[in-house]
């Protein structure tokens, strides 16, 4: 009896020491060395500060940035402690009610486009999260971008192009634009002057 509880308690220790410390610290090591951008967040910096994650949407709402998929998420994308979808079927007032509105809402912010609005705009996501949106969605937003930064159509059209992301080995997954990326990449060729505010003295008396 005592040996058996020994032998409990011995492999219990083991088993501790190596699942609850040695794995953990040999997956940290390995990752912290070859894949310390993804270990650590996919985490975007620019001038030593993080702005934000590759992985993580944030909510775009200027005319001069592109904006991401639609989120359930109560607080929107910019709620990362969040992650789900509405669950709502295609039989669903709620589906089509929101899909109506949402669709209204990009014509009114896109009104030269034509054509229907691409569907990653139009849906919200089942993460509520997505970074990305398709090159389609990007093509949407192209105008009203290059009207608000002052630039051809075509240069932020060019633009979009570069920034595509095929494929993972050209099979898996669809092509997409990581909106966080892209909007930087505008600001960093693109930039908009900020409007100084007229500050006007009292008059005296």
């Amino acid at each position: 009896m005592l040996k058996t509880i020994r032998n409990a308690a011995v492999l219990f220790l083991l088993l501790g020491i190596v699942c609850g410390a040695g794995y953990p610290l040999l997956v940290t090591v390995i990752a912290q060395h070859f894949f310390p951008f993804e270990a650590n967040g996919s985490l975007v910096v620019r001038d030593g500060k993080p702005v934000g994650s590759e992985l993580i949407a944030q909510n775009w709402t200027e005319p001069r940035y592109f904006h991401g998929r639609p989120s359930a998420n109560l607080g929107g994308p910019d709620n990362a402690m969040m992650s789900g979808g509405t669950n709502d079927g295609p039989t669903s007032p709620w589906l089509v009610k929101n899909v109506r509105e949402r669709i209204e809402s990009e014509r009114k912010l896109n009104p030269k486009e034509k054509g229907p609005v691409p569907q990653d705009l139009a849906t919200a996501s089942g993460s509520g999260l997505d970074p990305d949106i398709t090159p389609e969605a990007a093509l949407w937003q192209a105008g009203r971008v290059a009207l608000a930064r002052g630039v051809p159509r075509a240069e932020i059209e060019s633009l979009i192009h570069r920034m595509t992301k095929k494929p993972l080995l050209h099979f898996l997954g669809v092509k997409r634009v990581n909106v966080l990326a892209i909007n930087l990449e505008l600001d960093r060729l693109y930039p908009v002057k900020q409007q100084k505010k007229e500050v006007r003295k009292a008059p005296r008396r």
